[in-house]
């Protein structure tokens, strides 16, 4: 027994040589397409629409999407290294190819088969894009702490609340919304959230205002407001009062894929150092031949690599729909996003005063990588999910941690 695990044969990563044409497929597009324009993305905070319209040509809308649904397959490995590619040179762009995933992901796991058939197809081929609205000004970890309402009127759902942080929200035409529908009980207070899909145009629904945080520029989020959204009973997704349940499957489900936008930053800082490394001089030498830099490579290439298999780990036990990949995602999320932060502070020493210098294009890597240690649920909140799985194999239920 390898515990908490019960066989060597559980770190199993399954890659294939499909897997490695797919990542020169997305490589070829991103230094064709996306490198080219990644400084004027950061510089402008906004992504072209031609962007999109090229991404979607290709098909990355559709990656992990099933066949049946317009997808171009449900393999979570391709997901995964579609946003490391990606996010090696844009994590923004990254984070906006696949931020739709917290939209279908519920509507796969939750929806009625007549929601699939008429929601995930547009998206998969890039036609409509997708968002998740779910944090709150007042909620963000503690989901069941959502204000946001809806009550039944005359045989439909009127939602009332506002949401914020929503990425992809100022290019989404559909939404899942959370609401709470009843009280919650004294002791559950997660019981009473329900789940919605919302078109743009509904009346009452608007987006607000940008929020401008530190990173990911080009992908800022946005406010959500709903006044008397009317929402038909169709609309309704998953059981009515089990959101919560929704909402965690959900960031299970995507949270590998943030631990892989942290590998694809790694990397990034990675080759940008050590190419500086070996071109700056300093005392009639290259400063790679000075173990103040050497040693900052070296430990940055340790656990780069550690972070990439922990990532493929967690993607392979998800293809293979094992329980133990809640816990791995957590452990790749974590682990990953604070390597690619220390990385990119790594990086910025390594390359002195150009490694401040916003021209260079180093210092964006370090805004964007502290956004990954606090989206798709805090790094301590990962913490929590860890030891809560762990006693939950070992007890047989979780035990209340605060």
């Amino acid at each position: 027994m390898v515990f908490p695990f019960n066989s060597s044969l559980d770190f199993n990563i399954q890659l294939s040589e499909e897997h490695e044409l797919f990542r020169k497929t997305i490589r070829e597009f991103v230094e064709k397409e996306l490198e080219p324009i990644a400084m004027e993305i950061e510089k402008n905070n906004h992504i072209p629409d031609e962007l999109f319209e090229k991404a979607a040509q290709l098909g990355l809308f559709g990656v992990g999407i099933p066949e049946e649904y317009g997808g171009q397959g449900a393999d979570h490995m391709n997901t995964v290294l579609m946003m490391e590619e990606i996010s090696r040179v844009s994590p923004a762009f990254g984070t906006a190819v696949t931020v739709h995933g917290l939209f279908v992901v519920p509507v796969l796991l939750y929806g009625t088969e007549e929601q699939k058939r008429k929601y995930v197809p547009p998206v998969a081929r890039g036609e409509k894009l997708a968002a998740h609205a779910n944090t709150e000004p007042w909620a963000g970890s503690d989901i069941a702490g959502i204000r946001t309402t809806a009550k039944k009127v005359n045989g439909h759902w009127v939602i009332n609340g506002r949401k914020m942080f929503i990425t992809g929200a100022d290019r989404a035409e559909f939404f899942v919304v959370s609401a709470r529908t009843s009280p919650p009980p004294q002791d559950k207070r997660w019981k009473g959230i329900t789940f919605f899909i919302v078109e743009r145009d509904t009346p009452g629904f608007k987006v607000g205002q940008k929020i401008n945080v530190t990173g990911l520029r080009g992908e800022h989020p946005h406010e959500i407001i709903l006044e008397d959204v009317k929402v038909p009973e169709e609309n309704v997704l998953g059981p009515i009062g089990e959101g919560f349940k929704v909402a965690v499957n959900t960031y299970n489900h995507g949270r590998v894929n943030i631990a892989a936008q942290a590998v694809g930053i790694a990397q990034a800082v990675f080759e940008k150092s050590l190419n500086y490394a070996m071109q700056r001089e300093a005392f009639g030498r290259p400063i790679i031949g000075f173990e103040a830099v050497a040693f900052k490579l070296a430990d940055m290439l340790i656990k780069l690599e550690a972070a990439r298999l922990l990532v493929y780990w967690a993607a392979t036990l998800a293809n293979q729909k094992r329980r133990e990949y809640v816990m791995a995602a957590s452990l790749a999320k974590t682990f990953a996003t604070e390597v690619a932060e220390e990385a990119s502070a790594h990086a910025i020493k390594i390359h002195g005063g150009y490694g401040v210098d916003v021209e260079t294009g180093v210092e964006r890597y370090l805004r964007d990588t502290l956004i990954t240690t606090i989206y798709e649920g805090t790094n301590d909140i990962q913490r929590l999910n860890i030891i809560r799985e762990l006693l939950r194999q070992v007890f047989g239920a979780p035990i209340n941690i605060t």
